[in-house]
């Protein structure tokens, strides 16, 4: 009986998986394995939020493959050593999975296919979590696009909507005694401080297909009017669903096209904005695969000489818990770290205050963002701080200067969000939160910081150091 091994990473999901179906139609029994390091080695081992993620994605999976009289093997050790030990022992013939384009991942990916084959063993790396591989797109000269609309324009050409694969069933799962169990991993934090998470999120499959299905529903008809208002729910909150991929792009354009397809014209339309959004993050792997010092350095080596402002422990840590003093960061920052997520509005705004009226190094951003998001992306948490900053593959933003009182007067005008997270606020009025720098005392009295910078000061500064850039 043939046997193969289909290793699951950051693909936690049975339908629409390339890798999964090829190991299932080309041999009779699977294995369905994954893999954790002892170890987490590296600036960029998960971060505490998505380590609760992974624990409870896992356990979906693990619950779906028993829904089929499988399990999943849950192995610690070096993906290197316990892959290739596995197949010998089992006698498998093949081990499958998903493409991967982060560096590190590549490499890991490549040598893992290089012992695996010198002892016999198939190794087969299989497309299935962007719509294009990183390398399939270039310019009419042959290079890689660094700005995200000619990029955009290319791939959104060759979109197909195709159906997505069934989820597949092989003829035997395979099951084997002495794996790990998922808690043994500790991925959840010993003092738990998840409630929050628990509450907002329901990480697998089915809880990403729910996820879809909501926003197809309640958002998708509104998505281009209201997708920048923090306080409704008018984003798709896919986004940690799609790292984990626990869905995926074909999935998701498949559902909507179908959604759509009858619909009067403005639904029809507003499907195009949020295309758009995910040829953003597959705009940040392509960047990443091609420009992979990127996730350390400015993409922009001009920004190497830029005048940051000196670390500074306390500023950070005041902006890292919500208590800068300015109502809209402080509301994002404290959302952040209830829920493990923030509006994309409300990043930008966080973001450009901590490189611009702090004048921080973005990478003091990157690295909180990556600790605290349940949809901490390597590529889209690099691509969105050095955007902000200025440094990134895109030029404009660099003199673009968000003032969060005015972004929180246009955006959340009835300071909705605003008070969603900074309840001690609840009885201030709109007007007086969106220009709270005049009403210092009035906000000290509800035990509400003053603000930490000056923000048009801080600005001028800001705009000074590009200058002298």
């Amino acid at each position: 009986m043939s046997v193969a091994i289909i290793l699951f990473r950051r693909d936690l999901r049975l339908g629409d998986h390339p890798a999964l179906s090829a190991a299932c139609a080309r041999h009779a029994a699977v294995l369905p394995v994954y893999v954790h390091p002892r170890v987490s080695h590296g600036r960029w081992a998960p971060g505490a939020a998505s380590r609760w993620w992974l624990h409870h994605s896992l356990t979906a999976l693990d619950r779906d493959l028993r829904c089929q009289g499988g399990r999943l093997h849950v192995l610690l050790g070096d993906v290197h050593e316990v892959v290739p030990a596995l197949a010998r022992a089992l006698g498998a013939v093949a081990v499958y999975w998903s493409h991967r384009y982060e560096p590190a991942e590549i490499a890991e990916d490549v040598a893992l296919q290089r012992i695996l084959r010198a002892q016999g063993t198939g190794a087969h790396s299989v497309p299935g979590s962007f719509w294009h591989a990183p390398s399939a797109l270039t310019t009419e000269s042959g290079q890689p696009y660094r700005v995200f609309t000619p990029f955009w324009r290319k791939l959104r050409a060759q979109l197909q909507v195709e159906n997505p694969l069934p989820a597949p069933r092989p003829r035997e799962w395979v099951v084997c005694a002495g794996t790990e169990s998922i808690a043994t991993l500790g991925l959840l934090p010993r003092i738990r401080w998840d409630q929050g998470l628990g509450d907002t999120w329901w990480p697998g499959e089915v809880g990403a297909r729910a996820r879809l299905e909501i926003f197809a529903d309640r958002a998708l008809s509104r998505y281009a009017d209201a997708r920048d208002l923090p306080a409704q729910a008018r984003t798709s909150l896919l986004s940690p669903h799609l790292h984990f991929g626990e869905i995926t792009p074909r999935q998701i354009l498949h559902v909507l096209r179908a959604r759509t397809a009858g619909a009067r014209a403005k639904v029809r339309w507003d499907l195009e904005p949020f295309l758009r959004q995910l040829g953003w993050r597959e705009f940040a792997c392509y960047l990443l695969y091609h420009f992979p010092h990127m996730v350390e350095a400015n993409f922009d080596p001009h920004f190497d000489h830029f005048d940051w402002a000196p670390d500074d422990a306390e500023l950070l840590a005041r902006w890292q818990r919500g208590r800068t003093g300015i109502p809209l960061v402080d509301a994002g920052m404290r959302q952040l770290w209830h829920s493990g997520w923030m509006h994309n509005r409300v990043r930008m705004v966080v973001a450009s205050f901590l490189t611009k009226n702090l004048r921080l190094h973005w990478m003091h951003g990157a690295r909180w963002f990556w600790d605290t998001l349940v949809d901490a992306d390597l590529p889209n948490n690099t691509l969105g701080w050095q955007w902000m900053a200025g440094c990134g593959p895109d030029p404009a933003p660099y003199f673009r200067i968000l003032n969060p009182y005015l972004q929180s007067a246009k955006f959340d005008p009835k300071a909705e969000y605003l008070y969603r997270w900074l309840p001690e606020l609840r009885g201030v009025a709109p007007k007086v939160l969106h220009e709270a720098w005049k009403h210092t005392g009035v906000l000290s009295t509800y035990g509400y910081p003053a603000p930490i910078v000056d923000v048009a000061a801080t600005r001028e500064a800001a705009l000074a150091a590009y200058a002298r850039l």
